[in-house]
């Protein structure tokens, strides 16, 4: 277990205390004044549950079934059943970091007060992700209305002890048997209390926090990797001055994308081989406008940002009991403003992925890689060198392009009308991160390519920042030479690019990146 503890209040929580609970195992604890608001919501359920007065999720069915009376008797057993039958995911099991995210932002939300649950509820949630106790959630579930149900359901299963879970150590167990093994009673749920596990945007919320997260850094490499292609291609670093962007058009992401590649190419002496050469008028787009496509993909992250930041400040659940004490059905379960920029976000992803690739693609051809030898060859004939690398780059580029398709523009009517527009927003989460990964991978495959063409420069060398680059890849990745097998030395640039240790390296000479 890593990470400094997060406190959960009545108030929302930051993008880095979720990706540390996620991805770190931070300890959870929840304050005392959240213990309070959820005593106060709790007590106002029980009274109402006592009473004669129709309300949604108390003494109701769900959905199209709202209008069921459910008598005193049989409201406990309303609340177990609507978590089995709900339940009802399939396909390939969900990633550990995206299901502890969703337990940590529903647990969030429960601790606002506005929800109506007890406090041994959200006591047993945090013991759960205390424990690295995962739930065993399903692709397929989610329309991205009315709450994330089905993955949301399969996380209160294991509340109840029921259905499998991982435990810390990433086996698959039934959920009982190892509760017990940690010490954690199972919940029997009361009134409304099913309902409020179930009732939020929390698994698309948690996989936009972790998207962001990735995108910001592979937003840094991309950098990096342009930088490296402009050496590699005998580019110029004029384009990239403060004075050819701020003053002129000043998107904050395009202003610290040039700044980044500018800082990146300072005393590089292939950059100064060339710079009074007065046949290179211009480079081509993909050099010249990289801080263009990088910096709209950074402004369009901090969009996403902006609406993550109020959803994590927000109390989704419906009836929401309010601060008068009243319970009041509402909409803000509806996840089309999270939908909306996930959808945003792969479009970008997409775009920082195509113009890698045609960086890289300009390298490899001999006619316009001003003087590299075709395809990167060792002995151009006998070697391929490099040409198939662009060739599994072209082909998560064009994945990228078909999972850029917006899932937030579907809607399929389910619950008997009752739920008749629904966001698909699970849906625009799952492909944003298969687009994230193949990104990181199209850029491993820029960055192979360019450190590649840089030493085919030699006595002429890159910067002193891409210099030490160049050095991380050397170390995993010999010297040009004879043609070896592809797929490990990709493989190895990517597992460079995941660990940062590119990033790390180059910000040892020109200092943190923006």
């Amino acid at each position: 277990m890593q990470g400094s503890a997060v406190s959960i209040s009545t108030s929302g929580l930051d993008r880095d205390s979720v990706v540390s609970v996620a991805r770190d195992f931070a300890e959870v604890k929840i304050t005392q004044a959240a213990f309070d608001a959820l005593a106060r919501s709790s007590k106002v359920v029980e009274d109402l549950a006592k009473s004669d007065q129709p309300v949604y999720g108390i003494s109701t069915g769900f959905g199209a079934l709202a209008t069921k009376h459910i008598a005193p008797n049989d409201r406990v057993a309303l609340q177990q059943s609507l978590i089995r039958s709900h339940a009802a995911g399939m396909g390939s099991v969900v990633e550990t970091e995206v299901v502890r995210a969703m337990q940590l932002l529903r647990l969030r939300t429960l601790c606002s007060g506005a929800t109506g649950v007890r406090p041994v509820v959200a006591e047993t949630m945090a013991a759960m992700l205390n424990a690295a106790i995962t739930p065993v959630v399903y692709e397929y579930g989610s329309l991205g209305c009315s709450g994330d149900l089905a993955p949301l359901s399969h996380c209160a299963l294991a509340l109840m002890g029921e259905g499998e879970v991982f435990d810390k150590s990433g086996r698959r167990r039934p959920t009982l048997e190892v509760l017990k093994e940690n010490n954690i009673k199972p919940i029997v749920l009361r009134e409304k209390e099913g309902l409020a596990l179930i009732n939020g945007t929390d698994g698309m919320l948690g996989m936009l926090l972790l998207a962001i997260t990735d995108l910001f850094e592979l937003c840094k490499l991309a950098d990096i990797a342009t930088a490296l292609s402009v050496e590699a291609l005998l580019g110029t670093d004029q384009v990239f001055t403060a004075d050819m962007h701020e003053p002129l058009r000043a998107h904050p992401g395009q202003v610290a994308s040039a700044a980044n590649i500018f800082a990146l190419l300072k005393n590089s002496p292939l950059v100064a081989s060339h710079r009074t050469d007065d046949t290179r008028v211009q480079d081509a787009y993909s050099l010249r406008c990289a801080p263009q496509v990088n910096g709209a993909v950074r402004d369009t992250i901090t969009h996403a940002l902006n609406v993550a930041q109020r959803e994590l400040a927000a109390m989704i659940d419906n009836p929401v009991v309010t601060s008068s004490g009243e319970i009041r059905s509402n909409g803000n379960f509806h996840g089309a403003p999270v939908g909306y920029v996930l959808d945003f976000l792969a479009i970008a992803t997409c775009d920082l992925g195509s113009i890698s690739e045609r960086r890289t693609d300009r390298m490899l051809d001999a006619n316009r890689s001003m003087g590299l030898p075709a395809f990167l060859a060792f002995n151009a004939g006998v070697d391929s060198g490099l040409m198939i690398a662009q060739y599994t780059q072209a082909s998560m580029v064009s994945e990228n392009k078909r999972l850029a398709v917006p899932a937030s523009v579907d809607s399929i009517p389910t619950s008997a009308m009752q739920e008749d527009h629904v966001s698909m927003g699970w849906s625009a989460a799952r492909k944003l991160r298969l687009a994230i990964d193949n990104l990181r991978r199209i850029l491993a495959i820029e960055i192979f390519a360019a450190t590649r063409a840089i030493d085919f420069r030699a006595p002429l060398t890159a910067s002193p920042a891409l210099t030490k680059v160049v050095g991380e890849v050397r170390k995993v990745i010999g010297a040009p030479g004879p043609d070896r097998i592809l797929a490990e030395q990709m493989a190895q640039v990517e597992t460079l690019a995941r660990t940062h240790t590119l990033r790390l390296a180059a910000e040892t000479v020109a200092g943190p990146l923006n």
